[in-house]
């Protein structure tokens, strides 16, 4: 599965031009599958080329003329085609978690503030995927919606992407948690000691 796949399938909500196609990664799909605007329009034009999506050119005043891509029948069949192949495991690399693998070894503190960043951008991409699923329910509730639509896929992407993040924020609790924990034991202990002689001397 690739990036064509991913196209294909973000062209199941109807024809899009290529910056619609961007939003709708960076909104909807970035959850899952990440690709940047110059990734998007060459991926569109091999597509074209190979007769998976039709482009038509749309004439406007005063703004430049804008290409609308769709799916053809051909494009449909490949992306029907790749729902019947089982998918590789996905491979996860992240900086961070080599980072805090380390941390007992390196800055400490410094490692503490990424994770706290990660989780700030956990919420901030929480906000918008909720955003996204009140638009998506517009007043319904998740079954009466799922009952009615007729495609639950976006949904259920969405509700990944929602997971995922959720998982982060309680991941970095914890681990904020365990930090600041052996972080005051440290400043604790050379207290004590310090203490101790003290203590001795009065006695």
């Amino acid at each position: 599965m690739s990036l064509k796949h991913a196209v294909l399938a973000a062209l199941l909500e109807g024809e899009a031009s290529g910056y619609d196609l961007a939003k709708i990664f960076d909104v909807s799909v970035a959850n899952f599958w990440a690709a940047t605007p110059q990734q998007l329009y060459r991926e569109l034009e091999r597509l074209a080329e190979a007769g998976l999506i039709t482009a038509r050119v749309v004439e406007q005043e005063r703004r430049p003329n804008k290409r609308m891509f769709s799916l053809t029948e051909p494009g449909r069949k490949d992306l029907i085609a790749c729902t019947t192949t089982p998918p590789r495991p996905s491979a996860v690399r992240d900086e961070l978690m080599v980072q805090v693998q380390a941390c007992d070894e390196g800055d400490s503190t410094a490692v503490r503030a990424f994770v706290a960043q990660r989780m700030e951008t956990a919420r901030a991409k929480l906000a918008r995927y909720d955003r996204l699923r009140e638009r998506m329910l517009d007043g319904r509730d998740e079954d009466t919606y799922l009952g009615e639509v007729e495609r639950v896929g976006p949904y259920l992407t969405l509700m990944r992407g929602r997971f995922f993040e959720e998982e982060n924020l309680r991941w970095g609790e914890r681990v904020l948690a365990v930090l600041d924990r052996r972080a005051a034991a440290r400043n604790a202990a050379p207290e004590a000691a310090h203490r101790a002689p003290e203590a001795a001397h009065q006695g």
